[in-house]
């Protein structure tokens, strides 16, 4: 029998369906390559395990040449099975994860096997950050007005590295970031004049009866 962790979505990455006159404009997920380079730190780990093979190798090679081979070979091993097991939690994240952008909002989808959505109303994001990955990814950093609102440790590794004092939700390592990011802000842009406009009208009554 199949079983899906997110049957009780109404709406897939959504907490709930959307108020009237939501539209969603975009989904995405990470790119799991991406994902394991640039959150796993995969190349790290496998320049560390290069370094101490060759390490191994060096020091073995004059007075026991076979013993440094069997030692270098151990640790590339080592190497190997380390760089995979990143590489497969980096899937399982990439897979567990949904992207949302609305014509009201951005929503995060985030967690294995704890699951949280984070729901970003435009009127909480100061500034947008693009920051270009590899495999043709990027980054999507979103500056929110306020300090305490979102928890570095939950939401890693989907935010932005290092930003621990005030955390930045990041949509990470998603294909085509330019346009997402172009159209985030086109979106942001035209809900934050909606908003400024509705809040206009609604004062003008109040004005003219207080006249």
């Amino acid at each position: 029998m199949t079983h899906d962790d997110y049957h009780v979505e109404p709406v897939r990455g959504l907490p709930g369906v959307p108020p009237e006159g939501e539209r969603i404009l975009w989904q995405g997920a990470p790119d799991w390559r991406a994902l394991a380079l640039e959150a796993m730190g995969l190349r790290w780990v496998m320049a560390y395990f290069a370094a101490l093979a060759v390490w191994r190798l060096a020091v073995d090679l004059d007075r026991d040449p076979v013993a440094g081979l069997q030692g270098a070979a151990l640790f590339l091993v080592l190497g190997i099975a380390a760089c995979a097991i990143l590489a497969g939690i980096a899937w399982v994240l990439a897979k567990a994860t949904v992207y949302t952008i609305t014509t009201r909002r951005v929503a995060m989808r985030i967690g294995a096997a704890l699951t949280v959505t984070l729901n970003l109303p435009y009127r909480w994001i100061g500034a947008v950050d693009l920051k270009r990955g590899p495999f043709g990814a990027g980054d999507l950093s979103l500056a929110l007005i306020g300090s305490d609102r979102i928890s570095y440790f939950v939401c890693w590794p989907h935010v932005r590295p290092w930003h621990m004092r005030r955390t930045q939700p990041t949509l990470r390592c998603i294909p085509q970031p330019e346009t997402v990011a172009r159209l985030l802000a086109e979106t942001a842009e035209a809900r934050l004049e909606e908003q400024a406009f509705e809040a206009a009208g609604a004062r003008a009554p109040a004005a003219l009866a207080a006249e």
